[in-house]
């Protein structure tokens, strides 16, 4: 669906781009536009022609394909000029990217972004920019790198009813997680490891701690859901307690442990909820062969059925590569004098907090081996209405383990459970909780 949108410019001359940033991503974007330049004209319409780059520091020698006068730190004087007509944001966080931002879609320019951050933060205010002055706001790279997510949710599925969106979001996290389970490493071994390999940032709190996949997670909810949806609204765990117990243990039951987004409509369908957590899934799950520092989307919808996006979600080249598609995107929409299809947030649904959510638990304990303990801890569960759906007791002289896995039931319900169990006299600790994802009823 597109819309008319402000007298397009005409397709002889070149549609002038700012780019805002220069690392990583920047760089790429930069020699990806120059080597591909005949390539780009032909798909859009009209040449694209880099106009300026705005970096922090200038006087830096940057090993890109382009004439040095195109620096500049002035990046608000940039994207005010008016001759630009379209704009991108790779710099990241929350300011100065906004107010950058707000000042393209205020001059008229289309904007392509990847900033997570600030889209899940205060997204409902560019998209009211870019709606003010009829202009494209596109984010395809905001989420999974390369993966194809953000358009197929917007547009492809835009006659479908999403119930459920589940997935790897976070490379970081997977490669992390995927070394503790198949070399019997460490976190701390596995998260050396993945910052040597470039994987994770020297301060990796915003992976570790499930930030960075907490933002991605309520793009996702807010586009499948059309429901406005912020990064404070996402219950969010990380997996610095992730310990080797509960790798061992998931292997145990044929699981294996990732950090999942998973975006939910309720039962009622009067809600979502939206979190981010570690979680053991069955080995045979299509997630749960998600190697290293790959991404994938699980996405289940009432007349599609479950579809899964799969592919490299971070990187230079596979980010830089969803960035170029929106700009392509954008300036064809500005050579024909359309607009792209706007995010939709009409529903605007009720974001249920964690504790109404169904989950379930894997719980490990060490317990006394002695009579009626079992019992005690069988009592525990019963009285916050909670089923066990497994339980396996093994003898180890005086005391013994229990592992037990739970039916679904409210997280308020289980996490309640588990401190009772932790008063129990006849519980001597537990060792172990995690969520349980993907084994349906058996």
């Amino acid at each position: 669906m597109v819309e008319q949108s402000a007298e397009p410019p005409k397709p002889d001359r070149p549609l002038k781009v700012a780019l805002l940033g220069c690392g990583v991503v920047g760089s790429e974007v930069v020699r990806l536009l120059v080597e591909h330049q005949a390539d780009f004209a032909a798909r859009v319409g009209a040449p694209l022609e880099l106009a300026g780059i705005a970096v922090r520091r200038g006087g830096r020698h940057r090993d890109v394909p382009v004439d040095p006068a195109l620096f500049t730190t002035d990046a608000q004087a940039l994207v005010r000029r008016t001759d630009i007509d379209l704009v991108v944001e790779v710099i990241g966080g929350i300011e100065p990217a906004r107010s950058l931002i707000l000042a393209a879609l205020d001059n008229g320019a289309s904007v392509v972004t990847a900033n997570k951050a600030l889209l899940a933060e205060d997204g409902a205010t560019l998209f009211a920019a870019a709606e003010k002055r009829g202009t494209d706001l596109y984010y395809e790279a905001s989420v999974g790198g390369a993966i194809p997510l953000i358009r197929p949710l917007r547009e492809s599925l835009a006659g479908d009813r999403v119930r459920r969106v589940l997935g790897i979001v976070n490379g970081t996290t997977n490669f992390v997680l995927d070394r503790m389970d198949t070399e019997g490493t460490s976190f701390a071994e596995a998260l050396e490891e993945a910052q040597e390999l470039g994987y994770a940032e020297a301060d990796p709190t915003a992976d570790v701690e499930g930030f960075d996949a907490a933002a991605k997670a309520a793009i996702l909810a807010s586009l499948a859901f059309h429901t406005r949806v912020l990064a404070s609204d996402v219950h969010r765990e990380g997996i610095t307690q992730v310990s080797s117990v509960d790798v061992e243990s998931a292997r145990a039951m044929g699981c294996v442990v990732k950090l999942l987004a998973i975006a939910e409509l309720a039962a009622d369908g009067t809600g979502v909820g939206v979190r981010v957590h570690p979680a053991m899934i069955p080995r045979e799950h299509p997630l749960a062969s998600v190697r290293g520092a790959y991404n994938a989307v699980f996405v289940e919808s009432a007349a599609a059925g479950q579809l899964m996006f799969y592919g490299a979600g971070a990187g230079g080249s596979p980010t830089a590569s969803a960035v170029l598609g929106d700009l392509v995107t954008v300036a064809r929409n500005r050579v024909q004098g359309v607009r792209g299809a706007a995010a939709s947030t009409y529903a605007q649904l009720e974001v249920h907090p964690m504790g109404e959510t169904p989950t379930r638990y894997h719980i490990s304990l060490d317990v006394y081996d002695r009579a009626g303990v079992l019992a005690s801890v069988a009592n525990a569960f019963s009285r916050h209405g909670v089923s066990i759906q497994t339980v396996r007791q093994e003898g180890r002289g005086a005391d013994a383990q229990l592992v037990v896995v739970t039916h679904q039931a409210p997280d308020r319900a289980l996490t309640a459970t588990v401190e009772e169990l932790e008063d129990l006299d006849s519980v001597r600790e537990v060792t172990s909780v995690m969520r349980v994802e993907g084994l349906g009823d058996r």
